[in-house]
């Protein structure tokens, strides 16, 4: 990766050959397009001021290119170039992305080009057909015409000092179709004077052996250095990816959590690890112990919920549920896991559930800082529980704050902090009203007193929530820093409708920490009353032992 030894001073960087700037850690380039790319995928939508605060911890992670938009499509990209230049990164080169010029324009006169120039960027990629179907069809122009507009827009970039990388859109379908053209437009490229040639697999559907035998092809073909920039499309992105940098590619493109347009681009949360610790190239060093940092970084500006699944990085990605598994990490990490969970930020975690059995007790135990050994008395007594709260539909892997309640509970050492005697709740809607009105009523007794509270909310489960903290505030005023962070309501016995048993879990927090817990009930409100009281008790629980990390 190319690697600048000083602190940038001005934005628009002399232009550096690859070759005279190659203090790397590593042979590859990562470029990372979750600013451009990653803001066409559904759901997505970052401001110019999300941008600035994810290319800061892009930078931190120690990526070499960041791409921060395209300046000639919307005045939120304009605005991210004109404050990015503020921003003093460490490492990273920040980068303006747009098109070829339109054939009916000069290169001087072209909107898009000027619009690159003006973003101030050192390096600017400019994408381009090398597909035949897209030129005569998407473009309505000759396949020479293309030639044109590839040769005129990289030159004129050049001409004004700015490094050019060049992406060859759709090529390995461009290829396929006529490799003698697609050929062409990249040697179009090379020769106008673009630094960088990226080989695009923009419809997502190559394989993994075609990627290989093109990339081959391309490098006896081409002498400047090559990158890759893969779609999803067909679950194929990160191996395509890594398959290209096997046949000598030096510069890989992706995004974090791979968002993109349609299915994704190449997932550089996976592509990185791959590379630094299974290829052995340290593509960020000490940084890839903040990878699971910046995915969820990016997962919280983008408004998007993690992919607990996702490899590496998710909070499943080294999370044990059976017994036989927990039993033997416990002795050997190595036995059940591929890397260390720290070495990309993430941790080791053991679920609570009927597949754990004793093993997976203990393991939760401890994390609780519960001391139980295999031999004691209630450790038979606890499992039967779980077993039997599991079968009957109870879930503790999102809802640890309510195992640890039910252990704690079944050993003796808690007291719960209040007791309910009955709660009531209205749900009333009268003709012209803009919405129902809900209601709750709870009476709990906390020592010898007994309090009864009324409440009202924008929902039957928020007006309990309301009355239960109401309640309760005067004897514990700690409950004002609990917040209700999430709500989910599973139907465990559809087939029987209306009657159906549900499991509501709920997600609450303070300013330190977050807690689930669980409720299971043919009635909702009576699940979501168990769900809410555990809230309650996990906070009051906390008062009495250290902090630690409950998951």
């Amino acid at each position: 990766m190319a690697r600048s030894s000083r602190r940038r001073t001005d934005h628009v960087q002399p232009l550096k050959l690859a070759a005279e700037t190659a203090r790397s850690r590593s042979s590859f380039e990562i470029y990372d397009t979750t600013l451009r790319d990653g803001a066409q995928s559904e759901d997505v939508s970052f401001s110019a001021d999300d941008k600035v605060l994810v290319a800061q911890k892009l930078d931190e992670l120690g990526v070499d290119f960041i791409e921060g938009g395209w300046p000639g499509a919307n005045p939120k990209d304009i605005e991210f170039f004109r404050q990015v230049k503020t921003v003093p990164l460490k490492h990273a080169t920040v980068v303006a992305f747009g098109s070829t010029r339109k054939a009916s324009n000069s290169v001087k006169k072209d909107p898009n080009i000027q619009a690159l120039l003006a973003a101030e960027t050192g390096t600017i990629t400019i994408f381009g057909k090398s597909w035949p179907l897209h030129v005569t069809d998407a473009l309505g122009i000759s396949l020479s015409k293309n030639l044109e507009l590839i040769g005129d827009s990289i030159e004129y970039l050049r001409s004004k000092g700015r490094q050019v990388f060049y992406d060859a859109e759709h090529f390995f379908d461009g290829y396929k179709m006529d490799p003698d053209y697609a050929l062409a437009t990249l040697r179009r490229a090379v020769e106008a004077g673009a630094q960088r040639i990226i080989l695009c697999d923009t419809n997502g559907g190559t394989m993994p052996w075609e990627v290989r035998d093109i990339c081959r092809s391309v490098r006896q073909t081409l002498d400047v250095p090559l990158g890759i920039h893969a779609h999803n499309d067909c679950e194929m992105a990160v191996a395509n990816s890594i398959m290209a940098l096997e046949t000598g590619v030096r510069q890989v493109q992706g995004t974090i959590n791979g968002i993109g347009e349609r299915c994704g681009n190449a997932n550089l949360c996976s592509i990185l690890p791959n590379l630094q610790l299974k290829m052995r190239q340290p593509v960020l060093g000490e940084g890839m112990s903040r990878l699971r940092e910046v995915s969820h970084f990016v997962a919280e500006i983008a408004n998007l919920i993690p992919d607990k699944h996702q490899p590496y990085v998710g909070d499943a990605a080294f999370a044990h549920k059976g017994g036989v598994h927990i039993h033997a990490v416990q002795k050997n990490p190595a036995t059940y896991e591929h890397v260390r969970p720290e070495s990309v930020g993430n941790r080791q975690r053991f679920l609570v559930s009927d597949y754990g059995g004793r093993s997976g007790l203990l393991a939760k135990a401890e994390a609780f800082g519960i001391s139980l050994d295999r031999d004691h008395a209630k450790v038979p007594e606890l499992v039967a529980i779980l077993k039997d709260r599991e079968n009957a539909g109870y879930q503790y892997e999102g809802a640890e704050g309510s195992f640890e309640l039910l252990v704690r509970t079944a050993l003796g050492t808690h007291k719960p902090s209040f007791r309910l005697l009955g709660f009531r709740v209205i749900v009333e809607q009268s003709e012209g009203d803009q919405g129902p009105r809900s209601e709750a009523t709870v009476m709990v007794q906390v020592g010898q007193d007994i309090e009864h509270t009324a409440a009202i909310g924008k929902g039957p489960v928020n007006a309990l929530d309301h009355a239960l903290r109401k309640a309760l505030e005067k004897f514990y005023p700690e409950l004002r820093e609990v917040r209700l962070l999430d709500y989910k309501v599973r139907v465990l016995t559809a087939s029987q409708g209306t009657d159906a048993k549900v499991r509501v879990l709920i997600e609450s927090g303070d300013h330190k920490e977050k807690w689930g817990t669980v409720g299971v009930s043919e009635n909702i409100m009576e699940a979501s009353w168990q769900a809410l009281a555990d809230g309650i008790e996990y906070k009051l629980l906390r008062r009495d032992r250290p902090p630690s990390d409950p998951g």
